[in-house]
């Protein structure tokens, strides 16, 4: 039987999560496969994956919202096949951003500009689909640092916004 790796927390702050990662086995290990999955503002679970190649692996990940929790599952990739997988959770240091305001204005049939008010030097998701569902399963998303963005929408539609 093949065991799940053992996830440890190293260390975390404000914007970044280390944690190493082992086996309690004399499998031989080629890899892992880790994902961080996280809910923004309760609509949108996001998810990072990494594939680490090795036995063993120390791993940061940065870019990460403060105050925000976050689960860490992997598994192993070994010479046997997959491993079961294991999780931990943490939630990062320090106090969480206060939500933008969002505004959203038609420009024409298939335009929205949308603008909101926040902190500078931070980069804002904004996420927009026709109903709640898909808002939460599988919404359209741009990124940018800047405080408004054009989406493109299709025309006869009603759309909701988050940023």
């Amino acid at each position: 039987v093949i065991p799940p790796p053992v996830i440890h927390i190293e260390s975390y702050s404000e914007d970044s999560i280390s944690f190493s990662l082992k086996m309690t086995t004399n499998i031989k290990v080629s890899g892992y496969v880790v994902n961080i999955y996280w809910t923004f503002d309760s609509h949108r679970q996001e998810k990072r994956t990494l594939v680490i190649e090795g036995e063993k692996s120390i791993q940061k990940v940065a870019n990460l919202t403060a105050h925000t929790p976050y689960e860490i599952s992997a598994w192993a990739k070994t010479e046997l096949g997959d491993s079961p997988l294991s999780f931990v959770h943490v939630v990062t240091s320090g106090k969480r951003p206060v939500s933008p305001s969002l505004k959203a204005k038609a420009i024409n049939q298939t335009a929205v500009e949308c603008s909101w008010t926040g902190p500078r030097n931070v980069v804002y998701g904004v996420f927009y689909a026709t109903s709640f569902l898909e808002l939460y399963r599988s919404p359209h998303n741009s990124s940018t640092s800047a405080h408004n963005i054009t989406v493109l929408v299709q025309r006869d539609e009603q759309y909701l916004f988050l940023v």
